[in-house]
Parts: C-alpha cells; structure tokens; sequence
C-alpha cells in the first residue's frame, strides 16, 4: 500500500521538471546536511570509498563517490561477461516476441527500451540500483563503442513496486543506450533515468541528460575501445542498468533477487562457444 501511495503521488508531479529540481539541490553545496542522514537512513557502505563522509560536499558528490583502488576485483577470464554496476538482478532470460515478463502482469518491448526496431529475440539482464549503491557504470565485455543515443522521456521511479505498476516502464524513462562490438557480438548497455536521477553522463558523450534536449545520438568514428571493469557512465543519484545481448550468447549465472558487484561475472559464453 504505502509503495502504490507513493507511485500515485508521483504520478501527479512533474517529474522532468522536479527531477532537475532535485538535481539542482544535490549539486548544492546547501545538500551537505542531507548527507549524513542519507547514509544512516539507506545504510551507504563507505568503507570501499574514497575518502570519508567529510570528503563530499554534496549529496551528488556523495552519490557519484568513487571506490578505493581494488576494492572491486575484475574477473579475468577470457570467457566472462561482469556486472557493470552493483545492485540487484531484476530479470534475466530472453524475450519473447520481442517483449520480456518483468513481473506477471507487466512487460517490457525490447525495441521501445532500445529505440529501434529489432528482428530477432535477445537475452536481457535488469540490474536495479537502490538509493545505498555504489552508482557508477562499468564495461560489462571488453571491445569497442559503435554508438551511441539519447531517448527523452519521462522520469517514473523504478524501485520494484513502480515496475510492477507500469507497463513499459523501463521504455517510458529517458535513457542513454551505448552499444559495444565484442568478440561475442554486440552488446546494448542500456542506462535508465529515474525520478530523482537529474543527470546521466558518459565517456562516449558530452552530452548529459535530463537538461532539456531532444533525441540525440552519433556513430562513433574511430570505434571507443573500452577495457572490461573501466568506467563506463554515473548515475548522478540511482537507477536501472539494462544489458541486451544475442539470444543465447551466454550462459548467465544470476537470478532475480541476485546481489551483483562491479567486475564479479554474471555470464560465461557456452562451452560450445568458447574459443
């Protein structure tokens, strides 16, 4: 009851427009009081951060916070696709006629999420970030940048009770879409805005979202290598990180309800396919 009052109210606000609003106040130096409270009310883990609590002067400081060196190791094995966030799994399997089954009534069209059409089922893993996690995103599969592009949208929040909700959520929400050439195909890492989220950036980009634009997207020549567990794109508070890939190019070895760190493996390819 009390997640659907919230998800009613919600509907009832601007949510571009407050989202900014709320964005301007993270980047304030007007934030640092709200600080200390956030980490006791969610529970934030600092102890693999740099620096300590008086080493962020905004709550956007605070939630864009780097780790210590080491802090999470990169499974290297030539086989493994990694976690590019830490969160929790919220889906993983492949679709169906184009769309997946986030929760028995809800669904989600791969297409809508990517932008473009598509011609084939693929495989789609949901890794939700709550409000405690670390919120930078990491190169799940070393290869290369192609593309990039920009959706608009709206902002609807998207801890589970929201999902459950809204059909299309994740397709609603603006979202930057990065696609990478691997030596196992393409892979689509998908970041989605949420309410509160006032701004996504990106290596492969200067472009930051939620500031008023419309579409926007390029192809990127030369290709942007990019070196598996390397910084990818922040959340500049928290979010949802979507990763698309070819139907069977992995075997994943997570589940919904899953805990997943940065650099832990998440998939291997296939014994058959392995080579």
């Amino acid at each position: 009851m009390k997640d659907a009052l919230i998800v009613s109210v919600l509907s009832l606000v601007p949510r571009r427009h407050g989202a900014r609003a709320m964005g301007r106040l993270a980047r304030s130096r007007a934030s640092r009081w709200m600080t200390r409270a956030f980490v006791r009310a969610y529970g934030v883990d600092l102890s693999e951060a740099t620096g300590s609590l008086e080493d962020y002067p905004t709550l956007e400081a605070l939630f864009t916070r780097t780790l210590a060196e080491g802090a999470r190791p990169v499974d290297p094995s030539p086989d493994a696709i990694v976690s590019p966030v830490d969160g929790t799994c919220a889906f993983v399997g492949p679709s169906q006629d184009g769309q997946i089954q986030l929760t028995p009534k809800r669904t989600l069209s791969v297409a809508a999420l990517l932008g473009h059409p598509i011609e084939d089922d693929l495989d789609v893993v949901v890794l939700y970030l709550s409000p405690r996690d670390y919120h930078r995103v990491h190169v799940p599969r070393e290869g290369a940048a192609t593309r990039w592009h920009y959706v608009p949208g709206t902002l609807w929040p998207v801890f589970p009770a929201a999902v459950r909700r809204i059909d299309d959520l994740f397709a609603r929400n603006e979202r930057l879409v990065i696609t990478c050439d691997t030596s196992d195909g393409p892979l689509d890492v998908v970041m989605v805005g949420a309410f509160g989220v006032g701004r996504i950036t990106a290596r492969v980009t200067d472009l930051v979202t939620n500031t008023g634009g419309g579409p926007a997207g390029a192809n990127l020549e030369p290709p942007q290598p990019l070196e598996r567990g390397s910084w990818l794109g922040t959340f500049h508070l928290g979010s949802t990180v979507v990763l698309v890939a070819p139907r069977d190019r992995w075997q994943w070895s997570v589940q919904p309800g899953d805990t997943v760190r940065v650099g832990r493996a998440i998939g291997r390819r296939p014994r058959r396919l392995e080579g």
